[in-house]
């Protein structure tokens, strides 16, 4: 499976483990998946570090680097499909343009979104876990 981790999933995964749900801990583990991350998930994560919502040590750049090794993700793609297809989201309840670049992302490239959102949880035309 390919899965895309939403923002607050990847953190999670790296600083608070013991958030993520039981069986998506095991899915994201397991070594037959493939992850990606979105760039739109390390802005957003640079953006609450600067706004003391997320406390990142040393500093929020080098503790994104370090993370994007250790996450050992795969960048997903952010094109001119992915920004036409976020405003193109007939019954999409979240006007966050965050939440809509990723849940784009996902339905592009054909991945599944790993989330805790409830509002991606209760969009039929995305593919969910968590």
């Amino acid at each position: 499976m390919k899965i895309l981790l939403d923002t607050h999933i990847w953190v999670w995964r790296l600083l608070e483990p013991e958030r993520l749900a039981t069986g998506l801990a095991e899915l994201l583990a397991e070594p037959g998946h493939e992850l990606y991350l979105s760039p739109i998930s390390v802005w957003e994560t640079l953006v609450l570090a600067r706004k003391k919502r997320l406390a990142l040590q040393p500093d929020p750049a080098a503790w994104v680097h370090a993370a994007l090794r250790k996450s050992a993700t795969t960048m997903a793609p952010l094109d001119h499909e992915v920004a036409l297809q976020s405003e193109n989201l007939a019954g999409f309840g979240s006007n966050d343009p965050a939440d809509r670049l990723l849940v784009a992302t996902a339905l592009v490239h054909g991945l599944t979104l790993a989330t805790a959102d409830r509002a991606m949880h209760e969009f039929e035309a995305l593919r969910v876990v968590g």
